[in-house]
């Protein structure tokens, strides 16, 4: 059993940030550096030192703190092997395959390209928690900036694979709009509608929706879902392979 603490912050418009610590060393790691002062401003309300940075791809909304966290605490910083080009200052490039080591816990590498070519994901297995950056989101699934359909819809089944109970935190909180988009394909998904009151719930007490859960997800969220019979008959797409079922629902998301 897992003794790592979890705290989820926000950060820039729309951007949420994880701090991981460790009660039993005192250390902590977060998920991604969006800005520096959401990241310190959540250390300092728990007095806690920044001593790992995990990164989950290249893109400035979740970078832009890199530098100045790293000088401030001179914690070690890991990130994708594949984007190491296009990100200054990483310590240590991981991909899948590789064993990567947190606090004494083991965490899972996954390469999942799509949204940038080297995404990746990070899992912790014994804390049954999954960081997904803006490869998946709750209800939704990251814009295809560089990758193809065919990457992403790869990346995603490695996703679906894991268990059930993974709680996932991921990069920004869409989950209203997700879900406006979503409820186009399901309408009457019941499990979908339960999720839609609570987050509409939510947003009108400004509170986040996130974190999630895999669960949740292969119950609503049809980037997870073209095999579901609903889907696939209001697309018209009965006899459809899942990768052109995810391919039109991604293109018609926009």
């Amino acid at each position: 059993m897992s003794s790592l603490e979890f705290v989820q912050f926000q950060a820039r418009d729309d951007n949420f940030g994880v701090l991981i610590h460790d009660p039993n060393s005192g250390r902590t790691a977060a998920v991604d550096a969006p800005e520096t002062a959401a990241v310190e401003a959540a250390l300092a309300t728990r007095n806690w030192q920044l001593n790992t940075l995990l990164i989950t791809h290249h893109h400035h909304d979740h970078v832009a703190g890199l530098a100045d966290l790293k000088q401030r605490h001179g914690c070690e910083v890991i990130g994708p092997r594949a984007e190491a080009d296009k990100i200054i200052g990483l310590d240590r490039t991981v991909a899948e395959g590789d064993a990567l080591e947190l606090f004494g816990e083991a965490v899972t590498v996954l390469d999942t390209p799509g949204h940038t070519l080297g995404h990746i994901v990070y899992y912790l297995p014994t804390a049954g928690v999954l960081f997904a950056g803006d490869t998946l989101f709750s209800l939704g699934c990251g814009k295809l900036f560089e990758g193809t359909p065919a990457q992403m819809w790869g990346s995603l089944q490695k996703i679906r694979a894991l268990p059930a109970e993974t709680t996932v935190y991921v990069g920004h909180d869409y989950t209203v709009e997700n879900g406006e988009y979503a409820l186009q394909w399901e309408p009457d998904n019941a499990a979908l509608q339960q999720r839609m009151a609570v987050a509409r719930d939510c947003m009108s007490k400004q509170e986040p929706t996130l974190p999630t859960t895999l669960a949740q997800e292969l119950a609503t969220n049809p980037f997870l879902r073209p095999d579901a019979p609903a889907l696939r008959e209001t697309l018209n797409m009965q006899n459809a392979s899942d990768l052109d079922v995810f391919t039109r629902v991604r293109e018609l998301r926009g």
